[in-house]
């Protein structure tokens, strides 16, 4: 999240969203979700960022904290992205508007060319890639997945371990050694 929209969420909720959540426990789980959030949101829309702080405002709302913070938070921002990546669909038809959001930025430092790797996930079936991001950058486990995706355990880990395969095909990678 960027720093610009962290203020922005935090000034917000400081003005008058009054939530059973404090402002501490609220800024870690920020500083914790929001990046892996905003990549997975990315697969959607183009506005992950505003999909995120919508998402922890309605965190923030909640009577109490859910048992499973980080597949509520992923679940409420997948959802909210599904709806915003509609919502300019509808718009790109009757804008004629222009094409895709990088989804990585350069300065990270890995290993991987950002371009690259963003054009890969992209080449992904949906199922794969929506699977890879959310247990790679948001820590969803493959039961949080099951749950949040209505699939079963064993789809889950399955379209995670296909796409990884096509990742490591698409991106020239060498299989790690078992």
């Amino acid at each position: 999240m960027s720093a610009k929209s962290r203020k922005k969420l935090e000034w917000t909720l400081a003005s008058g969203v009054n939530g059973l959540m404090g402002p501490e426990r609220l800024g870690f789980l920020i500083d914790r979700h929001a990046a892996a959030l905003e990549l997975a949101a990315r697969q959607w829309c183009a506005c992950p960022e505003d999909v995120v702080q919508e998402t922890f405002l309605k965190l923030s709302r909640q009577g109490r904290e859910p048992e499973q913070i980080a597949a509520w938070l992923y679940r409420v921002a997948r959802n909210a992205a599904i709806s915003a990546g509609r919502s300019q669909l509808r718009r790109q038809r009757h804008e004629a508007a222009a094409g895709r959001v990088p989804w990585f930025t350069e300065e990270g430092g890995g290993r991987l060319d950002a371009a690259a790797l963003t054009e890969a996930l992209a080449a992904l079936p949906d199922e794969s890639r929506e699977v890879i991001v959310a247990h790679l950058w948001n820590g969803l486990t493959f039961e949080q997945l099951a749950e949040a995706l209505g699939i079963s355990t064993t789809t889950a880990h399955r379209r995670y371990v296909n796409g990884l395969n096509e990742l490591r095909t698409r991106l020239k990678l060498p299989c790690p050694n078992p």
